[in-house]
């Protein structure tokens, strides 16, 4: 399985912010959402990443008061990226070295989506079910031998 199987399943939504938003705004914009990540642009491609981990280690920066502070004061600024045919071992492998939940996919400079963690499991669970599914009725209709009179 490709990334880009990944991403035709969940759908190309891209929640984006700027370098200069607030910060206080992004997250209650990923609160309202209910993501952990948004995709930090400007000029029309990616600037970087805001995640749970950068808000986390501002607020800790920041004495729980990110009054004034930006998203570009705060986001990953060369997140690691993967290709559409990345596949999906590899894409777990990285996502495990580098730490990170959510990877953006871009293909010749065009951001197409980003995957995160939570989307991998899904995709490897539902390819596992449908494997399994198609095992077992291999199983079940199994040639014994023996000719029907």
């Amino acid at each position: 399985m490709q990334v880009k199987e990944i991403i035709s399943l969940k759908g190309g939504i891209l929640y984006t912010t700027t370098p200069q938003h607030l910060l206080a705004a992004a997250i209650d914009t990923m609160a309202e959402l209910d993501v952990g990540s948004l995709v930090v642009m400007e000029a029309g491609k990616m600037a970087g990443m805001l995640t749970f981990r950068e808000v986390l280690m501002a607020l800790k920066a920041h004495n729980l008061c990110p009054v004034g502070v930006t998203v570009g004061d705060v986001m990953l600024k060369d997140p690691v990226q993967v290709t559409s045919v990345t596949e999906v071992n590899e894409l777990r492998q990285v996502m495990i070295d580098t730490r990170s939940r959510y990877m953006p996919v871009v293909d010749d400079g065009t951001l197409l989506g980003v995957i995160s963690l939570h989307d991998v499991a899904k995709a490897v669970l539902d390819e596992q079910n449908f494997e399994n599914k198609m095992l077992k009725n291999y199983i079940k209709n199994w040639p014994d031998g023996k000719e029907e009179a």
